[in-house]
């Protein structure tokens, strides 16, 4: 019965005269919003996008391949020689733009009116962009100009099962921060033989974001790792620059000893070494012959990259013929040489100055070498030693200026740490 009193009720509103035209006028409205406003609106908007898009300049961007020269970049922006060599010239002081690397992209932005060039950029490396800009008297002007990234502080821990790598990554983490957190300790801790299942760590970075996307991680600030039992802590710190404009900076222990020493652990990210330091004769049955091995034989996958264990001027870069193949030799100081054997091609050449990590060639097999590895040396006073042995000096440590000062820091961020 409820049911039905209810259906009445709705069927005499409906007939009333004032109810019905309440209706009617309510499907107008919906008519004329549908029909009428609401495409008038569109349109309206249609109209203020394009107008936007008509004002914005046009953007070109060129990725550098291998082997091309600045002039081809240009040439693939649309742009004729002579502007080629205008920017070479306005930026000649400031970059060298025929120094561009294969894989960035040079930006190009033309006018939204006329279509005239107006500038160009390109990123020089994460830290700095050069541009070219055309000045009010229409000639070319070059400025290096700092990226301002949005920071973002990240802390990550964890356990190690079977590697620091494949720990942090489970975690998806940013490898390019793991590879920088295995730098900060690479003087302190062999990644490469010396991780034990059950080493913790944690640390703390930088994210950097711009335009609010995120790009890439940035400075490691302070790091603990907890190496089978043993305990290594980094901080990052900087003085700011000396008298030549160099930023003095690096990492640090608590009590502000450098963390970085004037050699690296080893030449090359290799798998397992396979053969050590020896003083008496071993016999090689693929040659025949009995020789002594006063170096570490790093094997390593045919054509990974050997770099400098620290900073130096190359004495050789050619072919040995006492059974080292292809041989690079460094003079770092006048205590410390280093040699690299059996490479199979080189980087560098005699006479080149080079610094700690930079590529000098690529692991081979040449000369006397049953498989492809890294032959290193490490020459101490004209004598060869240990390289796994010998005890090497570190970086500079924080300046007694600054000690007190690093310090505060170290011990605000040690307080995160824990």
């Amino acid at each position: 019965m409820a049911d039905i009193y209810k259906f009445a009720t709705i069927y005499l509103m409906f007939r009333q005269p004032k109810f019905l035209l309440i209706i009617l006028l309510l499907i107008a409205l919906v008519f004329v919003g549908n029909f009428v406003i609401l495409p008038k609106i569109r349109t309206a908007q249609n109209n203020v996008a394009q107008v936007k898009a008509e004002n914005l300049d046009k953007i070109v961007s060129v990725a550098i391949e291998p082997d091309m020269t600045f002039f081809k970049v240009v040439e693939q922006a649309g742009l004729d020689a002579n502007t080629a060599q205008e920017l070479l010239s306005a930026a000649k002081d400031v970059y060298d733009l025929s120094a561009i690397r294969a894989g960035r992209e040079i930006v190009f932005t033309f006018d939204h009116e006329d279509g005239a060039f107006k500038q160009i950029m390109y990123p020089i490396s994460t830290e700095e962009e050069l541009y070219i800009k055309k000045a009010p008297d229409n000639t070319w002007q070059a400025i290096r100009q700092p990226i301002d990234y949005e920071i973002k502080i990240k802390t990550v821990s964890g356990t190690i099962d079977s590697s620091l790598y494949e720990s942090a990554l489970a975690q998806n983490i940013d490898e390019r921060a793991v590879i920088a957190l295995a730098d900060v300790f690479a003087w302190s801790i062999d990644f490469g033989m010396g991780i034990y299942q059950g080493d913790t760590y944690k640390f703390i970075y930088e994210e950097r974001y711009r335009n609010g996307q995120y790009v890439m991680p940035g400075k490691i600030l302070a790091a603990r790792f907890v190496n089978s039992g043993q305990t290594v802590e980094g901080f990052y710190f900087s003085e700011g620059k000396d008298a030549y404009g160099e930023l003095i900076e690096g990492y640090y222990d608590p009590v502000g000893k450098s963390l970085q020493k004037i050699f690296l652990k080893a030449p090359v990210s290799y798998r397992y070494i396979s053969s050590g330091f020896t003083t008496g004769k071993r016999y090689i049955s693929a040659f025949n012959i009995s020789t002594g091995h006063r170096a570490i034989d790093y094997a390593a996958a045919y054509g990974t990259p050997i770099v400098s264990v620290g900073d130096g001027v190359v004495m050789r870069a050619s072919w040995s013929s006492a059974g080292y193949g292809n041989l690079v030799s460094i003079r770092h100081n006048a205590t410390y040489s280093t040699n690299y054997a059996h490479m199979s091609k080189f980087a560098v050449k005699a006479g080149q100055h080079v610094k700690q990590g930079q590529v000098i060639g690529y692991v081979g097999s040449t000369g006397l070498s049953t498989g492809p590895h890294v032959h290193f040396e490490m020459v101490q006073n004209g004598t060869k030693v240990n390289p796994q042995t010998v005890d090497i000096p570190s970086g500079k440590a924080v300046s007694l200026e600054k000690l007190e000062e690093f310090k505060t820091v170290a011990a605000a961020w040690q307080k995160k740490l824990d």
